[in-house]
């Protein structure tokens, strides 16, 4: 009887054990899934926010890419202050900020209190995100079972994107905008709640002083390069935008500097000359970038053109955020068959299919044409995802995963930012410049019309009664131009596919064989 004890005890041990880790895997999700959702609501509820608060365009860019820029600012201080501090404790503390504020953003009063509530909801959300996936670096030390693991990380992000537009339609259907803010609260019990038992702490033995210094060049790098190219599309002036973006860039040159100076940098860019991270980041900001542009002009025209409720939007997109949650799942056997690099660059090159639909037919309005294109450029955002998240992080070791996380993390917020900053300005300036407005609008009313799409639906429907012809006529118009601008918008995307693929083709052929 003790031979027979002793010989099971070892697995009972080992079976609990792996119990243990994908239960602390399951509660890592909930922020995940968070974080996804609170994204692709706001897209959802940009019609909804035209109405209520009536914010100009630039503001309503400022609402929707605010919350990511901040994020992915703060995002590699905070991966290195969770390994100096606990990964764990710095999640925890995000979670409880981020349900809080989340509260508070539901009842702003004008759009520059959103544009305030969603810039804190960056800080909260930069605690969230390398932690989750740092955790995940040191929960899991098979590679294998971290593949996987990283795979379900990939696909919460994309469950967020699903869930977001079902439960913010609906929200939106019976209550106000700010409704969908409130999603936060009950996602984050799951984790304020269990987190504490089932998840590890974990920190890096040996970290080195907290920079001030780099915290200000990392962000003073990020936000004059982003608001450079809102600038662009905005102003009629080139001096502002040339100004920021060499703010931008003379920062990172110093911040790069420093690091290399430094005997503990915060972020260490000697990554970056190894090409397999660095072509694994490409990958993660670019799928990210079409995405979320993607999404951005997506929903617009669902509800706004082609008249569709937020719920029956959100439906209409769950066949394409479903395959890239399938095809998250399904690059990880691929990859025991074929290179990483081989995988990704499929990816990037699905994406570029799915933005010359939309180029070809797009101008149509074709409903049919936009949701085949959504589902194509799903399964490559979920293929190239998976396995460039899964590179940057095995190519450094467990005490770094933080700042390597931070690094992966940074990659997509940027990649999230730029999707509506290049994309959506690029779409905004192709509409204001298109777009015909009839002669019986007032002062006011043209501006409004002349900025969004949304404020063009709103004017055509405080028409009177007896201007019917007018208000067609402007309906028509601002659908054409929107479409046009999305035309354009899928050639430049179309366009960074292919070269991405080549690049990152080039930059992975070495270093990336079939996993075993």
């Amino acid at each position: 009887m003790t031979t027979h004890l002793n010989h099971h005890a070892p697995q009972a041990h080992g079976t609990a054990a792996r119990a243990r880790r994908w239960a602390a895997l399951a509660v890592l999700m909930f922020p995940v899934l968070l974080v996804a959702v609170d994204n692709t609501v706001l897209s959802f509820a940009v019609p909804a926010l035209s109405t209520a608060l009536a914010p100009s365009g630039q503001q309503l860019l400022w609402i929707i890419d605010v919350y990511p820029l901040v994020l992915a600012g703060l995002l590699v201080p905070m991966g290195s202050l969770g390994d100096r501090l606990g990964r764990r404790r710095l999640l925890l503390i995000g979670g409880t900020g981020f349900a809080a504020v989340s509260a508070a953003a539901a009842f702003a009063p004008t759009a520059e209190a959103l544009v305030a509530g969603r810039a804190l909801l960056g800080v909260f959300g930069a605690m969230l995100m390398p932690a989750t996936l740092s955790l995940i670096r040191n929960i899991f030390t098979d590679d294998s079972e971290r593949r996987t693991a990283i795979a379900v990380w990939a696909a919460g992000f994309s469950g967020g994107a699903a869930l977001g537009p079902i439960l913010g339609g609906w929200l939106l259907e019976h209550f106000w905008w700010g409704s969908v803010f409130l999603l936060a609260v009950p996602m984050m019990l799951p984790l304020l709640a269990f987190g504490p038992f089932l998840i590890p702490e974990s920190k890096d033995p040996r970290p080195g002083r907290l920079d001030p210094l780099s915290v200000l060049l990392v962000i003073a790098t990020l936000l004059p390069v982003v608001y450079a190219i809102k600038a662009a599309t905005a102003s009629g002036s080139i001096l502002v935008p040339a100004a920021s973006l060499a703010l931008g860039l003379a920062s990172g040159v110093v911040f790069v500097r420093r690091q290399l100076r430094r005997r503990d940098p915060m972020l260490d860019v000697r990554l970056f000359r190894n090409p397999v991270f660095s072509g694994a980041l490409t990958v993660n900001l670019l799928s990210v970038f079409s995405l979320v542009g993607f999404i951005y002009f997506l929903a617009q025209h669902l509800q706004l053109i082609a008249g569709k409720s937020p719920v029956e939007a959100g439906v209409l997109m769950l066949p394409g955020l479903a395959l890239t949650v399938a095809c998250g799942f399904a690059a990880v056997p691929l990859v025991r068959r074929f290179r990483a690099s081989t995988v990704m660059v499929a990816g990037l090159g699905l994406n570029a299919v799915a933005y010359g639909i939309v180029f070809a037919l797009g101008q149509t309005g074709s409903v049919t044409a936009l949701m085949v294109a959504f589902a194509v450029l799903g399964a490559g955002v979920g293929m190239a995802e998976t396995i460039s998240n899964d590179l940057a992080l095995s190519a450094v070791p467990p005490a770094k995963a933080g700042a390597a996380s931070a690094i992966s993390e940074t990659a997509y917020e940027v990649g999230s930012v730029l999707g509506t900053a290049v994309l959506g300005s690029i779409l905004n300036a192709a509409y204001t410049s298109g777009v015909r407005l009839p002669d019986e609008l007032s002062a006011e009313q043209a501006d409004r019309a002349r900025e969004t799409l949304g404020g063009a639906v709103d004017v055509a429907g405080e028409l009177p009664a007896g201007s019917g012809a007018a208000a067609d006529a402007l309906l028509e118009s601002a659908a054409r131009a929107f479409d046009a601008g999305v035309t354009v918008t899928s050639a430049i995307a179309v366009v960074l596919a292919v070269v991405a693929a080549v690049v990152v083709a080039r930059a992975l052929r070495v270093g990336t064989a079939p996993a075993r």
